[in-house]
């Protein structure tokens, strides 16, 4: 039987990620956390200020962050230093600090007179909904990632998420720790989420010398310590 050879079907729309980046975006380096924080701070943005500190010391995914109440952050006029909320995506609490930077523009915020009568800490400006939304959270990080000169490509929600996450990961090699803060169920999340590689594993082997331990005493065999005591 002859094959029929079909038109080609072109599509009517443009595909969803034509010209776009796709995959983990990336978090955020100190220096740029600092640059957004100064420029917001210049600004008087003291929703954005708030927003945006608490999306970096939370680690909480923007459906989560959105949803923040008043009562969540602050009782009887302070601002919790340590924070537990239950996670939309596992149904299970997750942990977070507040750090001084932010617990400061968290109870200016709370204060200042757009706030009054609000249940919601990022309440929104439109009638219809009480609080911001994912989309509109999401075009905020757009705009402070492209005020600072970075393509807003590269950047979006998750990058708040990660910047903490991953400068932890980098200082300290403690998955365990990084996978509590986040509120990851498995390591194994933890390790794609971060996008550990083989070569993160052996920059922290690189920095750990076993002979210099054990020359400075720091670590000493048990044969060694039974000689010591006697």
């Amino acid at each position: 039987m002859p094959r029929v050879q079909l038109p080609a079907v072109t599509p009517k729309r443009k595909a969803w990620n034509k010209g776009r980046i796709i995959g983990q975006k990336r978090p955020l380096l100190p220096k740029q956390v600092w640059a957004i924080r100064a420029r917001l701070e210049l600004a008087g943005y003291l929703r954005d200020l708030a927003l945006f500190n608490v999306a970096i010391d939370s680690k909480l995914r923007g459906c989560d962050l959105v949803k923040l109440a008043v009562t969540d952050l602050v009782k009887e006029g302070r601002v919790r230093e340590r924070v537990s909320v239950i996670q939309s995506k596992t149904k299970k609490p997750v942990q977070f600090e507040l750090t001084e930077n932010t617990r400061e523009s968290v109870i200016a915020w709370v204060l200042s007179p757009e706030m009054t009568g609000c249940r919601f800490m990022f309440p929104s400006r439109s009638h219809d909904r009480p609080h911001i939304s994912t989309r509109q959270y999401g075009r905020l990080v757009r705009d402070w990632v492209t005020a600072i000169g970075l393509e807003s490509s590269g950047y979006g929600t998750h990058s708040l998420r990660r910047t903490k996450a991953a400068e932890i990961y980098r200082k300290t090699g403690n998955l365990r720790a990084v996978q509590l803060l986040l509120g990851h169920t498995k390591v194994d999340s933890t390790v794609r989420y971060l996008g550990v590689e083989l070569e993160d594993a052996l920059s922290i082997a690189e920095r750990i010398n076993i002979q210099s331990m054990l020359a400075d005493g720091t670590c000493r065999s048990p044969i060694s310590a039974r000689l010591t005591i006697k």
